[in-house]
This record gives structure tokens, C-alpha cells and sequence, in this order.
């Protein structure tokens, strides 16, 4: 079997990425080509934290129009986190794969909260480690808590899933014309305002020298290429 080129990794995707044909909610069969990616991944060795985003279900961006303020809709969109968390959960386990579910809130009856040292344990036992509920924190989107945690247990990269095959200068899905980056730096993607994660979390990423991966999680068998080198995802590093 060839050697994957990271021993740890923090995979972020999007909960939007789970409503496959829908218009909102968890799509089943969406839910278990994800999982049984990663299950490819997992059998490579690599160990791997995943972190989800809760816009298949609730965006506390939604929160000013329903007349909700700002802080109780990032919760409401933490809450929605851990509903694809557990699903995924599932659905990995579903495929033999041992899991851990750790969230930024504290919510003992679901899910260990979220401690650094038991998760790195947890990787170093052969666990995939599901972090929900952001960075439990308002304000902060998931892409920084993806980041956060990637540097909290040491990862190599940050993967980042989406809908295109890349970075690309200008939205793919709308012009012809964009141009896909093999590599590109922080500074660009922050000057260009590109998009790939928010700025928090871009800025965190460059502070602790930790590559950012993206790729399309839709390709299946793509994150298995990716772990062993294929060139299916543009590279954001110093």
C-alpha cells in the first residue's frame, strides 16, 4: 500500500456539503459516500479530526431577519453542528470505523466536551475525532474552529472540501475563464479576497505555518488521492 504524505490532518467540511440533492437536511446517501471516504482515508493510517459546518440546517447569518440576535444565532448554528456531527458519526461507525464526538459546548449526555490532550490521545489510538459546535464561541465560523483545532492537535494540513477542484481566481461556476492556483500563498488569498476560508482563519493558518488543502470532497475517491499526493487540490501556504 503507498504511503500517505501526512500522519494527521483536520478535514473541514461544509454542512452544506450533506444536503447532496436537497434544498436543506442530511441527504443519506450524501452522508455515506463522505463517510466511506474517509473511510478510505482512515485505512491509509492517517489520522484524521473532522470538522463540520451547520448550514444545511440553521446559519446564524439567518438570525437578524427571523428576528434573533446575533449571538443566539451562532449558537442555534453550533446546535446544528452537532446534528451533522452525530450523523456522520454514525455513518462512519456504520463502516467500522471508531469514532470520538467532542463539542466546544459542554453537553455530557451527547458528546465528551472538547479537551486537547483526550483528542490528541484518541488520534494516537486509531479514533477519527468528530469536533462539533465550532469553537463555542459567537462570531466565529466554523473555518476558524477547523483551524483552531488543527492546531491544537498538531496537525499537518488543513483540508478544506468543496464544490470545485481548487482555488481559482474568480468563481469557476460562473465564468469559463477562471484560472485554478496549483499553490498560493496566505498573502494572495487574503489580497484577492478569494474566499477559500475566512480571514480569521486564514491569518490563523499562516501565524502557525499550516497548510491549507482544497480540494473536491463531491469527486469520490479524491481525499484518498489527495493523502497520497495526487495533484487534485491547490496548496495555500507561506
Amino acid at each position: 500500500m503507498p504511503a500517505p504524505l501526512y500522519k494527521r490532518v483536520l478535514l473541514k467540511l461544509s454542512g452544506e456539503s450533506l444536503m447532496g440533492d436537497q434544498q436543506y437536511g442530511i441527504d443519506p446517501q450524501a452522508l455515506r459516500a463522505f463517510a466511506e471516504d474517509v473511510k478510505e482515508a482512515y485505512d491509509l493510517g492517517v489520522e484524521m479530526g473532522i470538522v463540520f459546518g451547520g448550514g444545511n440546517i440553521y446559519r446564524g447569518m439567518q438570525a437578524e431577519s427571523m428576528g434573533i440576535d446575533k449571538v443566539s444565532g451562532d449558537h442555534m448554528g453550533m446546535l446544528a453542528t452537532v446534528i451533522n456531527c452525530l450523523a456522520f458519526q454514525n455513518a462512519l461507525e456504520l463502516l467500522g470505523v471508531p469514532t470520538r464526538l467532542q463539542t466546544a459546548i459542554h453537553m455530557e449526555q451527547i458528546a465528551e466536551g472538547f479537551i486537547r490532550r483526550r483528542a490528541m490521545r484518541h488520534l494516537e489510538k486509531g479514533r477519527i475525532v468528530v469536533f462539533g459546535a465550532g469553537t463555542g464561541n459567537p462570531y466565529f465560523t466554523t473555518d476558524t474552529a477547523a483551524v483552531l483545532r488543527a492546531v491544537e492537535i498538531e496537525a499537518d494540513v488543513v483540508i478544506k472540501g468543496t464544490r470545485v477542484d481548487g482555488v481559482y481566481d474568480k468563481d469557476p461556476e460562473k465564468y469559463n475563464d477562471a484560472r485554478r492556483f496549483e499553490t498560493i500563498s496566505y498573502k494572495e488569498t487574503l489580497d484577492r479576497n478569494l474566499r477559500v476560508m475566512d480571514m480569521t482563519a486564514i491569518t490563523m493558518a499562516q501565524e502557525n505555518n499550516k497548510p491549507i488543502l482544497v480540494f473536491n470532497m463531491n469527486v469520490r475517491g479524491n481525499l484518498r488521492r489527495l493523502l497520497l499526493g495526487e495533484p487534485v487540490a491547490t496548496i495555500v501556504k507561506e
